[in-house]
């Protein structure tokens, strides 16, 4: 075994407590968190290890091939749904007595907003929980296989979601706690503050954890490809931003020196695409681990103890020539018949990793050959963006022509429901000052603006992809090509609808019901525009042909 020296500090640094292996679909995430736990816990037989997977599509159990692991290390493929069902059984009553405590709408309004931003919230309870794990010190050390880059980002940003959500809790009960000091000259901080405080406490301590740099180590997970490099890359910056601490990157299926042609061909490639890397300032201070392509795949109990023993640290090469080959061009027997020109939208979906981003571009590039009188748009609802990389263009949240008859486009979620969310709260202040100009409504007003924070995490990527639709329109577009998430990220995107309709319907509910003090037209009408977009895309999604 090397020396500590010769090693990553994630497996030579018995002291972390928290390890996150991240990066695109398909790189090995998964079999390198699995092989660095059962590693940990066969040195460190006397530490209690939990080896946890926070992707919705989980391949854990696949990696240990039903083998048994050491008894120090738990394996557990997270149920985030179940921990929402115990918080809410736990917390619904709580819940209800808060928003009673509000404000001038009544209890049945407010629960309904409170209900509505708990699906989706699966995840952040989930991240409660370890958060938990880690204050009470259940284990010693927990090693997180997380899910792809786009998905794994959310994660990383939940403590700021989650603090947003209890701010608005918060709000709810701001105006109680006035009225009795006032009438009492005193306050007593009740179970529900308690309640509040408690939930805060568990985000703060788990933020605190994950900007530790002694206790935690995001460890990004690489191949040698273009697309691979560049979404690493934009990884690591936004780990950077988050002040999350990074030491050491894996690439993983590295192909070893070989007197095969093939072999060499594609050593080749792979060494002059890592050679741009060490040209980015975001790897400048980082160790780059290398891990060869093994012959077969790693599953079982002994692969995995064999997964880091080829491991190199890597450094950019000087000995090798480079090797020059003739161009391979692809040849196609007997194609698949192409969609027939009535299609409204293509959807690639898969594992991450598996090319869906390659095959929406060659598909889009294919058709738009083909159909030379349509208009169609590639677009992608992957939060981590590939499209640009692919095609070698930048791309932004406006179509761009890249090809006759072919345009893309990269969605920017967050900004779409910023702008809503800006656009309400103005709205909202110009109504409550025209309404009451004389009239103090701090708590009502903070209640009100709040509204939106108890939205359901994930609409707003869901309100970038009902946006497309407007695009769907004879003076649009005749065909969209979705580029999506991968499995567990597109599939709750797909669940979302019914939810973000329901969300629709309690503001609406709401405006109906005040509608002789209570008036936004302007963001009324947005509003009917998204619930009219969200129904044109569960048809569109529905109809297969």
């Amino acid at each position: 075994m090397r020396g500590a020296s010769g090693e990553p500090g994630f497996l030579s640094d018995g002291n972390m407590r928290l390890l996150l292996f991240g990066g695109k679909g398909g790189v090995g995430k998964t079999t390198a968190s699995a092989a660095t736990a059962l590693e940990l816990a066969l040195r460190h037989p006397e530490k209690s290890l939990l080896l946890i997977s926070t992707d919705p599509a989980h391949s854990l159990q696949d990696s240990f091939s039903g083998a048994k692991p050491p008894p120090n290390l738990k394996v557990l493929e997270l149920d985030a749904q179940a921990y929402l069902h115990d918080f809410q059984e736990k917390n619904r009553q709580r819940l209800r007595e808060i928003a009673s405590r509000g404000t001038f709408l009544d209890e049945e309004d407010i629960n309904r907003f409170m209900e509505l931003s708990l699906p989706g919230m699966d995840e952040l309870m989930a991240f409660l929980e370890i958060s938990r794990w880690i204050k009470e010190g259940a284990y010693d050390g927990i090693i997180m296989d997380t899910a792809p880059t786009g998905h794994t980002l959310r994660l990383m940003e939940m403590p700021d979601m989650i603090r947003k959500w209890l701010e608005a809790l918060d709000a709810l009960l701001a105006k109680h706690r006035y009225m009795k000091k006032l009438f009492r000259g005193s306050y007593e901080r009740d179970d529900l503050d308690h309640f509040i405080e408690g939930l805060a406490a568990s985000v703060k301590q788990m933020e605190k954890l994950l900007k530790d740099h002694r206790q935690c180590r995001f460890v990004p997970v690489m191949l040698a490809e273009a697309l691979s490099i560049e979404e690493t890359l934009d990884l690591i910056r936004e780990l950077q931003r988050l002040r999350i601490g990074i030491v050491d990157v894996v690439i993983n299926r590295l192909y070893p020196e070989s007197p095969c042609l093939t072999c060499r061909h594609v050593r080749a490639h792979q060494l002059q695409e890592l050679a741009r890397i060490f040209k980015e300032p975001g790897f400048s201070k980082l160790r780059l681990w290398g891990v060869p392509m093994y012959p077969e795949e790693i599953r079982g109990m002994e692969s995995l103890r064999s997964f880091w023993e080829g491991l190199t640290e890597w450094a950019p090469s000087t000995g090798e020539a480079p090797l020059s080959l003739p161009p391979v061009t692809p040849r196609v027997d007997s194609p698949v018949p192409l969609p027939t020109p009535d299609m409204a939208m293509l959807v690639f979906a898969g594992k991450g990793g598996v090319g869906k981003t390659t095959l929406a571009c060659a598909t889009a590039l294919r058709l738009a050959r083909a159909y030379t009188g349509k208009r169609i748009l590639l677009f992608s609802a992957d939060p981590a963006h590939s499209l640009a990389d692919c095609l070698n263009m930048p791309l932004g949240p406006d179509p761009k022509q890249v090809a006759p008859g072919l345009w893309a486009m990269e969605m920017d979620a967050t900004a779409d429901f910023v702008a809503l969310k800006n656009q309400y709260l103005k709205e909202l202040a110009q109504f409550l000052s025209r309404l009451m100009p004389n009239l103090d409504l701090t708590f009502d007003r903070e209640v009100m603006e709040r509204i939106m924070d108890l939205s359901p995490p994930g609409v707003d990527e869901l309100m970038a992809l009902a946006a497309v639709m407007d695009f769907l329109t004879p003076e649009g577009y005749d065909l969209l090509v979705l580029d999506a998430a991968p499995t567990g990220h597109l599939i709750r995107l797909l669940e979302l609808p019914e939810i973000i309709e329901g969300w629709l319907k309690a503001f609406f509910s709401l405006f109906l019901k005040y509608r002789k003090i209570f008036r936004l037209p302007g963001i009324s009408q947005r509003l009917v525009r998204l619930s009219k977009d969200l129904k044109r895309l569960r048809a569109i999604l529905r109809d297969p042909s």
